[in-house]
């Protein structure tokens, strides 16, 4: 959608990350006719609806695009040592190039204990220490890029363009999955960067200064419409299930953490939510998976 006088543009990260997708379709079809079939193996622990969700979606894109995917379905009682053992045996398969375990698991697991097992090479949603460091020290085409945070520098840039040098960005979350490495990529665009949080004084002052705010708190329509510079680029990553009654008895709908209505009229471009950042976050995620399995192939 164009900008209008009084509107800001929508971000449509459902079309850019079909853009994506159509591209890494291309990708693996030259990958297969030099014998290369990228591998992704998904584990789910118990019966959780949302992961359960999750898991689907990566399946059915993962076919989609042409990739060997496979997942299992381990119930909630699944003992530490067997998901560990699962993970060994994945590591050791030379048809998967990838591996996701899908968070949360069960209370008995250490979940950190699990991620620090998946061979950094094979650490598809860039959570392993390694990864999180090549990315921390400047070496992010070494490393596995968290999807979430490489899907919104994407959309970032849909609106301010390639170069990103000069501009503030304020992160509003400090999550080990978000907020922290978003805020590492952003660096790496020659941003300058403010993180605040749930002890941050004076938050709305940081919120108005910044160029691209990033919203990854957890907190349905938290940050307002006045709050927001005019013309920012805003980022929304929150997915809040709020109820919907005006839908119908007991119905829901999701929301982002940005007042969407009060944000339209006074952001320059901002991501809807649903239809925003979700999407890039599975496309991101077949790259990584492709990117894995060619260099995975060098070795």
């Amino acid at each position: 959608m164009s900008p209008s006088k009084s509107q800001a543009m929508l971000i449509d990260g459902k079309a850019i990350a079909q853009e994506i997708t159509e591209n890494l379709t291309r990708q693996v079809l030259q990958l297969k006719q030099n014998n290369l079939t990228p591998g992704l193996a998904v584990v789910l622990v118990g019966e959780d609806p949302a992961s359960q969700v999750y898991v689907r979606n990566k399946g059915k894109m993962a076919e989609k695009i042409g990739l060997h995917s496979v997942q299992y379905s381990l119930p909630a009682s699944t003992r530490e040592a067997d998901i560990l053992a699962r993970i060994e045996a994945l590591n050791e398969d030379p048809s998967i190039h990838g591996i996701l375990v899908q968070l949360p698991l069960p209370d008995h697991i250490d979940s950190a204990k699990v991620l620090r097992l998946i061979r950094p090479e094979k650490d598809v949603d860039g959570f392993h220490p390694v990864n999180v460091g090549l990315l921390t020290t400047g070496l992010r085409d070494q490393a596995l890029i968290p999807c979430t945070p490489a899907g919104c520098i994407i959309l970032a840039k849909r609106h301010r363009g390639e170069d990103l040098s000069g501009l503030e960005a304020v992160i509003i979350g400090r999550s080990n999955i978000v907020g922290k490495p978003i805020a590492q990529l952003l660096l790496q665009e020659n941003c300058t960067i403010t993180i605040v949080h749930s002890r941050t004084k004076n938050l709305e002052q940081h919120i108005a200064r910044a160029d691209i705010l990033v919203a990854c708190l957890g907190r349905a329509r938290f940050v307002r419409g006045d709050w927001i510079k005019p013309g920012a680029t805003i980022i929304d990553v929150g997915i809040n299930r709020m109820d919907a009654p005006e839908k119908g008895p007991g119905k829901t709908r999701l929301v982002g953490d940005v007042d969407f209505d009060s944000a339209l009229p006074v952001a320059g471009a901002i991501t809807p939510v649903p239809g925003g950042v979700g999407p890039m976050t599975i496309a991101m995620l077949m790259q990584n998976v492709v990117t894995a399995a060619q260099r995975l192939s060098r070795r």
